[in-house]
C-alpha cells in the first residue's frame, strides 16, 4: 500500500493503552499515527511515544481537533470524558473507536460483527473482558438458548491504570449490556477482579452459561470456530477450558500479548488495542470504497 493512502490516524491517551496502541497502530500498513494526545506534560507515556518516534502533545482532546482532521481518532482515556471527546470531534467528520467502557456509539467486537460496523463513525469497544467473552458467548447462543450468563474478568494490578479503576462500574455495565444485546440473554452478571498477585497473573476470562437445552458437539465446534476468528487478530488468545454438560457450559480463556512491548499479564490491553487498530483498518477501507464509487 502507498504511503499516500494510508489513513491519518491519533491518539487520545498516553496511558499503557495508549502507549502500546501506538506501537501497534505504527507497525499497520493501513495507518500513518499522526499524534498522541495525553493530558500532562510529565506523563511517562508521552515521553515514551516521543521515544517511540511518534509527534506527542500534552493538550488533549484540543490538541486534536486543531491537528485536525484526522481519519480516525482512538479515544483510550476513560469513560466520564468520552462524551465531550465525541463531541468534540463529531463536527470534523473523523471516526471515533472508543476503548473506554461508557456504552456510547455502536457497540462493536470483530469476532462478532466483522466488517459489519466499519460504516459507522462513531464505534464503541465495549471492554476488555467484552473482546474477550462476547465472541464465545455469541457463538455458544447460536447452538442453545441461555438463561444465564455469568462473566468472571481477572486482570493483574499493574495492567489495571487509574482510568480503568475509575470506570469499574460503567465496565459492568456496558459489558452486562453487549452481552445481552450479543447473546439475547436478560439474565447476566459481569464480575472483575484486579489480582495483586506475583508473579502478576495472565488476563483469564471464566464464563458459566446456564441453559435448559444443550448439544455438546454443535456448541464445542461452534466455541472452536470463535477462538479462530478471534485469533486472527489476537493471535494470543485461547481456549484454556471448556465444560459441556447437561444445563452448563463453562469455558474459560486467557490472552497473551503477541508483541514485544507489553508484559505478559497484559493480555486484556493487547486484546481491545488488537480490535481497534483492526477496526480502523476496516474503516479506512471502507471510507476508500465509497470514495471510490461515482
Amino acid at each position: 500500500m502507498a504511503a499516500e493512502e494510508r489513513r491519518r490516524v491519533a491518539v487520545l491517551g498516553a496511558g499503557l493503552i495508549g502507549v502500546d496502541l501506538a506501537g501497534k497502530i505504527a507497525r499497520s500498513a493501513k495507518l500513518e499515527l499522526a499524534l498522541v494526545a495525553g493530558r500532562s506534560r510529565d506523563s511517562l507515556g508521552l515521553r515514551r511515544a516521543a521515544e517511540m518516534g511518534h509527534p506527542a502533545t500534552a493538550g488533549g482532546i484540543r490538541a486534536v481537533v486543531q491537528s485536525g482532521p484526522f481519519d480516525v481518532v482512538f479515544d483510550a482515556t476513560n469513560a466520564d470524558s468520552h462524551a465531550e471527546h465525541w463531541a468534540a470531534l463529531r463536527p470534523t467528520g473523523t471516526t471515533l473507536i472508543d476503548l473506554t467502557p461508557t456504552g456510547l456509539g455502536t457497540a462493536t467486537v470483530p469476532g462478532v460483527t466483522g466488517h459489519r460496523s466499519a460504516t459507522h463513525r462513531h464505534l464503541h469497544l465495549v471492554s476488555c473482558g467484552g473482546q474477550a467473552s462476547i465472541p464465545v458467548l455469541h457463538a455458544i447462543a447460536q447452538r442453545c438458548t441461555p438463561t444465564y450468563i455469568e462473566v468472571v474478568s481477572t486482570g493483574a494490578s499493574a495492567s489495571a491504570g487509574p482510568a480503568t479503576r475509575l470506570n469499574l462500574d460503567q465496565y459492568i455495565a456496558t459489558t452486562s449490556a453487549a452481552i445481552r444485546t450479543f447473546t439475547g440473554t436478560r439474565d447476566v452478571k459481569v464480575l472483575v477482579n484486579i489480582s495483586p498477585a506475583r508473579p502478576a497473573p495472565p488476563f483469564r476470562v471464566a464464563m458459566t452459561v446456564l441453559a435448559d437445552t444443550i448439544r455438546p458437539a454443535p456448541v464445542r465446534t461452534s466455541i472452536a470456530a470463535a477462538a479462530d476468528a478471534v485469533r486472527a487478530y489476537a493471535p494470543g488468545f485461547k481456549v484454556t477450558s471448556l465444560a459441556v454438560d447437561p444445563g452448563r457450559i463453562q469455558v474459560a480463556v486467557e490472552v497473551t500479548p503477541s508483541g514485544r512491548h507489553l508484559p505478559s499479564h497484559a493480555g486484556s490491553v493487547d486484546i481491545i488495542n488488537a480490535a481497534a487498530v483492526l477496526l480502523a483498518g476496516q474503516s479506512a477501507a471502507a471510507s476508500r470504497g465509497r470514495q471510490s464509487r461515482p
